[in-house]
């Protein structure tokens, strides 16, 4: 059995959203194309003597340790097991916290797998996926590794694809925060009176290909962000100017990504927008394992 497990937690971005009804507890139901990329953080986990768990967190101030969903997930598989032990773990932050790119979910992920590996595996895989679901809608699909999924739901009804062919992004973060939980009021009150949200109608080859995706792809908070945040709706205008292939906000924001025919369009794109509209990160859509 193993004493150290080294997980990369790598981040995603939505090619679709759709906010779907609210339900009676509150929550809405979602429908999303998740995708993943290669910006990720690195969480360590390590079997000590001392019982608890501990969490270290370095590269960007990630709040309060008993809130990080990286804690909350190896307490999780702890009270799942016969036989805790204690877990320190060490997270190195370089996914932009509370961005929309999922990185307290992909740290969570990371956690549930490390510290149930650690454990020898003493929980199936379907059990952690429980775990995931109940910990974020983002959660299942970052555990699950895939590279391209759509999800449902609360984001635990998920359906792996073919991953797209790899294509270089550039991540725009504007300096505008944007809590989630706000985000979705939002939704709520632009749509006071209006009907129910109905599904689309999708199958497998119809996101087969970046333009398939950059035919559908759409965001539901975009339109109540941009019009609270000019800032990030003045992001979002100049990085469409930059002819990307796909150009969207992900998650409820702020940060909006482009995605590009080759580097070399990506790296001009750079060029374009300068400091101006907040941190760019450039990185890749993952192929797939």
């Amino acid at each position: 059995m193993t004493d150290s497990v080294t997980r990369e937690a790598t981040a995603k971005v939505n090619l679709f959203l759709r906010v779907l009804s609210r339900e009676t507890g509150g929550y809405h139901s979602i429908e999303t194309l998740f995708c993943r990329i290669e910006l990720a953080d690195t969480l360590v986990a390590r079997r000590v003597e001392a019982p608890g768990i501990t969490l270290e967190v370095s590269g960007a101030d990630t709040g309060p340790a008993e809130a990080n969903l990286a804690l909350r997930a190896a307490r999780v598989v702890q009270d799942a097991l016969r036989r805790p032990f204690g877990v320190s773990l060490t997270l190195t932050k370089r996914i932009p916290v509370g961005a929309g790119l999922g990185g307290g979910s992909a740290d969570a992920a990371a956690a549930l797998s490390a510290v149930n590996e650690l454990a020898g595996s003493a929980l199936p895989r379907a059990e952690l996926l429980h775990l995931a679901a109940r910990l974020g809608a983002d959660v299942p699909f970052c555990l699950s590794e895939a590279p391209l999924a759509m999800a449902w739901g609360h984001g635990e009804r998920m359906l792996a694809l073919p991953a797209l062919p790899s294509a270089p992004i550039l991540l725009v973060a504007p300096p505008a925060a944007v809590s989630t939980a706000e985000a979705y009021q939002w939704v709520d009150a632009a749509r006071e009176g209006a009907g129910p949200r109905g599904t689309v109608l999708l199958d497998v080859p119809s996101v087969g290909t970046w333009s398939d995706v950059a035919r559908m792809a759409g965001n539901d908070f975009e339109s109540s962000v941009f019009g609270r945040l000019p800032v990030v709706r003045e992001a979002f205008e100049a990085l469409a100017r930059t002819r990307p292939l796909l150009c969207r906000m992900t998650g409820s924001g702020s940060t909006l990504v482009g995605v590009y025919r080759n580097e070399r369009d990506r790296d001009d794109a750079m060029a374009m927008l300068g400091r101006k509209h907040g941190l760019l990160i450039p990185s890749r859509t993952v192929q797939g394992r």
